[in-house]
Formats: C-alpha cells, sequence, structure tokens
C-alpha cells in the first residue's frame, strides 16, 4: 500500500467522523430544545415541499446526448426537479439578502 492510499483512507476517515458529528451533536442540543427542532422540521419540511413542486414542473425529455449517459425519463425529471430547486433556493438566498440590507438601511 504506498502513502497515497493511505492518506486517503486517512481522509475517508476524517470525513465519516465529521459528518457523523455534524448529524449527531446538533440533535443531541435540539433533543434539549425541543422548539428548535420543531423549527429545524419545519424547514426540511419546506425545502421537500419546493422539491416536489419543481420536480413535478421539470421535463422528463430524454435527448441523444442523456441516452448515451444512461439517463432515463425519470432521472432527468429528477436533475430537473433538483436544478429547479437549487435555482429557488439561490433566489430566495438573494432576495432575503438584498431584503435584509434594505431594511438595515431603512432604521
Amino acid at each position: 500500500m504506498e502513502f497515497v492510499d493511505i492518506l486517503l483512507y486517512g481522509a475517508y476517515l476524517l470525513v465519516i467522523v465529521a459528518a457523523l458529528g455534524a448529524i449527531v451533536l446538533p440533535l443531541i442540543s435540539a433533543l434539549s430544545q425541543p422548539k428548535s427542532l420543531l423549527k429545524s422540521l419545519i424547514g426540511v419540511l419546506a425545502i421537500g415541499v419546493i422539491y416536489v413542486v419543481s420536480w413535478s414542473i421539470s421535463g422528463d425529455e430524454v435527448t441523444a446526448k442523456y441516452i448515451k449517459f444512461d439517463i432515463t425519463s425519470t432521472s432527468s425529471q429528477v436533475i430537473g426537479g433538483v436544478l429547479i430547486t437549487t435555482y429557488l433556493l439561490m433566489g430566495i438566498a438573494v432576495i432575503s439578502i438584498v431584503y435584509s440590507e434594505i431594511s438595515k438601511l431603512i432604521r
């Protein structure tokens, strides 16, 4: 086993530990404050609703380039839904930043 392989396995381990910490530690904190857990759940549900709406309006067409990469109509619609969700969330973020700055200027 080469030195680079050992470092890669170490990096994989660190990513797994960080991911577990990022998931488990906020849950432990949220269990002591159930209201914060409810707010997080509302946020996750809102993103889920945005995705479902995005998925339902996305197209499911398959072109010759898609067939080359084994993309079916279902996966095309899922990819379209993810892209539309990303665009909507970026737009919401930009609008909220602009609103926040304008409201600070008015105060």
